[in-house]
């Protein structure tokens, strides 16, 4: 895997994965097992970063998948095209899952299109670098938490009455969560409340047979990364993880499959954490 990344930025957030130097690894020569044959997911942020690589790792799992992304049209059509190289095409929805009415359509349109869901992945995420909390808006929090916690809440609000007894949802929190970041605030409360939500809902949703955890990656090569930081940071981005490197999203892609399939039959309000070697209490 690239060890070095060279300095970039990207003014737009969130990022494209189409401009990236190197471009991050979202598939890799495993065969699929078909450990997800038959099932349905929806994967919000699914067009770029750990999203994609999700997305292609369910499809060679044999899973049929509903794409959410915002505007990044050329990169969503990249993930439903390494997804045809596993024999299934994309459902790609075009939303702003900071809307609760948008998160309802994702519901509706997997529904119209597949007839059930048996998985959700609560991916989509913003953030935004300030030196100090004095200089973080009113507009930036409540985007930041509409984008980040919000959406968990409103998508599966609409998609819990499709979901059936083995249903699985999994949200994606980071290490913020646990060591937190002073230039990420309000990102990193926002991933503290996905690990609570995802505790307080598996506990919730458990009497249906349905499970509910969560992924922790830590530094991962996304485009939320030059799309965040200057280009200085970004060149020594993952450099302080015990691999002297960030992940790829390839690396991080098989925690989801792992708890979407029947291996975690017996896991549920937990907490995965490929981050490179760090030790964080749980």
């Amino acid at each position: 895997m690239p060890k070095n990344i060279p300095p970039q930025h990207q003014e737009r957030q969130p990022g494209i994965e189409e401009e990236m130097v190197p471009k991050p690894v979202y598939d890799n020569d495993d065969p699929g097992l078909g450990r997800l044959k038959g099932k349905v997911a929806i994967i919000t942020g699914g067009d770029s970063g750990i999203g994609r690589a999700v997305a292609v790792q369910f499809a060679k799992e044999g899973a049929d998948v509903a794409v959410a992304y915002l505007d990044e049209k050329l990169d969503a059509e990249e993930t439903a095209e390494a997804m045809r190289k596993y024999g299934k095409e994309a459902l790609l929805i075009a939303a702003d899952v900071s809307l609760e009415g948008e998160c309802k359509l994702i519901v509706e349109q997997t529904i119209s299109r597949f007839g059930k869901i048996d998985i959700v992945v609560n991916n989509a995420a913003v953030q935004y670098e300030q030196k100090s909390v004095e200089d973080i808006s009113a507009e930036q929090l409540e985007h930041t938490f509409k984008v980040n916690i919000f959406a968990h809440f409103h998508l599966c609000k609409y998609a819990l009455p499709h979901l059936g007894p083995g249903s699985v949802i999994i949200n994606t929190a980071s290490i913020t969560a646990y060591r937190g970041n002073p230039s990420l605030i309000d990102y990193s409360s926002t991933k503290g409340a996905i690990v609570a939500f995802t505790r307080s809902l598996s506990q919730a949703v458990a009497d249906r047979g349905i499970r509910v955890n969560a992924v922790a990656p830590g530094p991962v090569w996304t485009p939320l990364i030059p799309a965040s930081f200057d280009e200085e940071k970004v060149a020594r981005f993952g450099k302080d993880t015990k691999m002297k490197r960030p992940a790829q999203p390839v690396e991080i892609a098989p925690c989801y499959v792992f708890l979407a399939s029947k291996e975690s039959a017996f896991i549920t309000g937990q907490v995965l954490h490929p981050n490179g070697g760090t030790v964080v209490n749980t």
